[in-house]
């Protein structure tokens, strides 16, 4: 195991987005340079950064340059492809490695990985085609989700099949190309969907956020809770799925467990992000160290720092469709005293669009949720 990477070192971050500029605030208040490398310039993260380099990412040796002046890199999304963290791995550390990233962005591989590790997940098969996919019809019956194997997020790249003789149009919605690969996922009659956050350092320690309760909206998340209301053994299996998900695959750093209750009461893994997540944006006000911290302990090769909630909270996001009538009120969210405003710095609002979030604090979880839907709600409450 190498030494640690002390403040006053310089990390880099593939990518540019939200993620990347929390990332570099916790990072630079430890006294850490931050360069960035993503496509675009006037990012989220280049914003806050020390540096930001424009490249493309199959572009590898403008990646192997960038990786040239840090001390280390991580990335902020998980659609960068491995070879760009195998190059930059060729300069500097990449945590975590390329090969989690490998993993974690295609889902066929990140479903096989799962299940062959002991894993609860619900009922999957490849599809190639759409004879495949009647098929995996017969065998996993419907309704079933059928979602492109990489580059999906937010609901992208997914259609749900509600009954077999919808198999050929969903597959032709889906715009799979010839060769690429798709994967067919049995419907989970789930109670609510839950989170867990967690971090892996150098010497195999784990620190987790307790799970979080999330709620979505066009498949994209609009409100996280955390502590969720679920029963002690629940929240306790969900730590040690996704404690023993980051031992199995070796993680380095920060990843989520995105989880499936069923209404039985069975927990089964959904999805990992190899990064920090949505869902935890709110430990960036109501932990004693935020999820962005965490991740820069654990590449950093620093111990892990605690992860105890100061209060309970809840984290609403700011799309793009709060603009569509207007600039929201900024200042009637800033009347709840208890209310932290998070704006992205990004110059486009469009629906769908993340471009902040909220995060409220209160001495219940439900009381902190209703505290900051009101306070999203009255940004645009004045509007006729």
């Amino acid at each position: 195991m190498s030494g640690p990477i002390l403040p006053g070192a310089t990390v880099g971050v593939l990518g540019s987005g939200q993620l990347g500029r929390m990332f570099a605030i916790a990072a630079r208040r430890m006294g850490y340079r931050v360069h960035t490398f993503s496509p675009d310039d006037d990012t989220p993260t280049g914003q806050v950064a020390d540096r930001e380099i424009r490249g493309a990412y199959d572009d590898l040796d403008a990646v192997r340059s960038f990786a040239q002046g840090v001390d280390v890199v991580t990335f902020e999304f998980e659609n960068v492809s491995s070879a760009a963290a195998e190059a930059a791995a060729e300069h500097a550390p990449v945590r975590p490695a390329g090969c989690v990233l490998h993993t974690t962005q295609n889902r066929l591989r990140e479903k096989g990985f799962l299940a062959g590790a002991g894993f609860p997940v619900a009922p999957f098969a490849a599809v190639r085609s759409a004879a495949e996919l009647t098929a995996a019809l017969v065998r996993l019956g419907a309704p079933a989700i059928l979602k492109t194997a990489g580059w999906g997020y937010d609901g992208k790249g997914q259609v749900k099949i509600a009954a077999p003789e919808e198999g050929d149009a969903a597959w032709d919605s889906l715009g799979v190309r010839g060769g690429d690969e798709a994967v067919l996922e049995a419907y989970v009659d789930f109670e609510r969907e839950l989170s867990v956050v967690a971090a892996r350092g150098l010497d195999g320690a784990c620190a987790h956020f307790g799970v979080i309760a999330n709620d979505h909206s066009r498949h994209i998340l609009d409100v996280a809770v955390a502590p969720a209301p679920v029963r002690p053994d629940t929240a306790r299996e969900a730590v040690e799925i996704a404690c023993g998900v980051l031992e199995e695959l070796k993680v380095v750093g920060a990843l989520c467990v995105e989880l499936f209750l069923t209404r039985d009461g069975r927990l089964l893994v959904n999805e990992l992000a190899p990064r920090p997540h949505n869902s935890g944006h709110l430990t960036f006000d109501a932990c004693v160290t935020s999820q962005f911290e965490q991740q820069l302990r654990a590449i950093c090769g620093l111990p892990l720092g605690a992860t105890e909630m100061l209060r309970p909270a809840a984290m609403a996001n700011l799309l793009g469709d709060l603009w569509q009538g207007g600039e929201p009120d900024w200042v009637a969210a800033c009347r709840f005293p208890e209310v932290k405003l998070h704006l992205y710095g990004k110059a486009t609002p469009r629906p769908g669009r993340k471009m902040g979030h909220l995060t409220a604090l209160a001495q219940s979880a439900g009381e902190a949720r209703d505290r900051v839907l009101a306070a999203r709600a009255a940004l645009t409450a004045g509007r006729t």
